[in-house]
């Protein structure tokens, strides 16, 4: 039987005291939830968000910081990089520590990065959670960044890049397609880093970043579970609130300049099958008023992407997979919640004799269809209704129900906005999904990338993975 140990028998060190402050006398408080969560501020500015959810007695626990590929302007990949250096431990938890004590009471624990975050978590019997904040607390502002270990990691995150980019097709198209989409923003670099910059960085990197972004002012900290909130408030003072804030200078704005035409690029790698990939600048809830858009513009670019890619009855499953048979895979996404302005995309592969230009011909052709004539009344309430299952489904997974608080804490939307999806959603006509198909899927926002498939060599066959996203440990 697995020996189940409590934190008291762990008997775990204090947190090193060169990070501590005397503890503040209280923090701010929200003693009535909104929507079923609680708020709070500790003293030295660490958000604290905690969801109650009492139908099963496990908790997940998530820390948030405000940084992640985005904010990268001189070195790439620094933010992956140092996420996975923040399990090679402190002076009180040697490397590998941390991974321990969480398994040996039950727990799961990993990180992820992305454009604009990078954050970290458990899940674990609810009764365990002080074992994940103690932990938390102590590598937010004491960890040991060893030049020989970082060494050894930036060789794993070069090799992760090998397997999830350089070897892979359609994930190589995607990076060199947003290089291509971006003139000047952030979102125009690989989360994971190019490998010139992971080949360049140093310790000093490491160092530099770490100090300059991890800090109790520069996070938020997600609970949710079977947990009572003054618990979990009196544990977050408890661990964070001796950290001592930081002196943080927002990086600088990149604002993503006017595209004034259409741009175009192939990719010719070995592959397997062709690949399309098509994107139009749009705004996003963070910066409809700075693109002098409309509050309801986000959401109704959201139900277009519904419109053409929400289920065996969009238009993309229905005509261009099944009703014309030219298209092997199709999709279309757009996230509302970006930090800044991002792309409408469609992506797709074309079935048999059918030519990369004829599928985008296609895609082109559905664009015009909703530019011409509006959704219909049927296709409105298929997208409506998908949306509202997925609000209560979603209520299943306490996991999800933390991350969505975190993302929109730490985008600068403030997670008090997940309550306005639903009701927006439901507001929007046919009218304005037209609108915005109009205003912004047009030629001269538009980038289109070509994966044009070379040769195979039967040595070195193409490895396979999902294209974007984040970079999980």
């Amino acid at each position: 039987m697995k020996t189940i140990y409590l934190l008291g028998a762990l008997a775990l060190p204090a947190i090193s005291a060169c990070n501590m402050v005397k503890p503040p006398e209280q923090a701010r408080l929200q003693k009535e939830p909104v929507n079923g969560v609680y708020s709070y501020q500790l003293a030295n500015g660490m958000d604290v968000l905690v969801k109650p959810d009492h139908r099963s007695p496990v908790v997940v626990s998530q820390v948030w910081y405000k940084v992640g590929g985005s904010y990268e302007q001189r070195v790439t990949g620094v933010s992956h990089v140092l996420e996975h250096m923040m399990f090679k431990g402190t002076p009180t938890h040697p490397a590998g520590k941390f991974s321990e004590i969480i398994a040996a009471n039950g727990g799961s624990e990993n990180a992820f990065t992305g454009m604009d975050y990078t954050a970290y978590f458990q899940r674990i019997a609810a009764d365990r959670l002080e074992i994940c904040l103690q932990l938390e607390a102590d590598r937010m502002r004491n960890l040991v960044l060893d030049e020989s270990e970082f060494k050894k990691e930036v060789e794993v995150v070069k090799e992760e890049r090998r397997m999830r980019t350089d070897d892979d097709p359609t994930a190589l198209t995607y990076e060199h397609f947003n290089a291509v989409a971006y003139t000047s923003s952030t979102y125009g670099q690989p989360i994971i880093g190019w490998m010139d910059d992971l080949n360049t960085m140093s310790i000093q990197d490491m160092r530099d970043w770490y100090a300059t972004w991890y800090a109790p002012n520069n996070a938020t900290l997600v609970v949710a579970g079977d947990v009572e909130p003054e618990a979990v408030l009196a544990l977050a003072k408890k661990y964070f609130g001796p950290l001592k804030p930081s002196t943080l200078t927002p990086p600088r704005p990149r604002q993503e300049v006017t595209q004034q035409g259409e741009r175009r690029l192939v990719v010719k790698v070995p592959a397997e099958v062709p690949y399309l990939i098509m994107g139009y600048k749009v705004p996003v809830l963070n910066t409809l008023a700075s693109n002098n858009a409309e509050p309801w513009e986000a959401y109704a670019l959201d139900v277009l992407a519904g419109v053409l890619d929400g289920g065996n009855s969009s238009r993309l499953a229905s005509e261009l997979i099944r009703g014309q048979s030219i298209a092997s895979s199709a999709g279309a996404g757009y996230d509302l919640y970006a930090r800044q302005d991002n792309l409408f995309m469609l992506d797709a592969s074309p079935t048999g004799d059918t030519t990369v230009a004829q599928l985008e011909k296609a895609l082109r052709e559905q664009i015009n269809k909703i530019q011409n004539q509006p959704p219909s009344q049927s296709e409105m309430e298929r997208v409506k209704a998908q949306v509202m299952a997925s609000t209560v489904y979603e209520q299943d997974s306490v996991f999800y129900q933390a991350m969505q608080l975190g993302t929109l804490q730490t985008v600068g939307l403030g997670w008090q906005k997940k309550a306005d999806y639903l009701n927006s959603i439901q507001a929007i006509t046919a009218e304005q999904v037209q609108a915005v198909a109009r205003k912004y899927l047009t030629p001269e926002r538009l980038t289109v990338a070509q994966l044009e498939p070379l040769p195979i060599d039967p040595k070195q066959p193409p490895r396979m993975h999902n294209a974007g996203g984040g970079h999980v440990r």
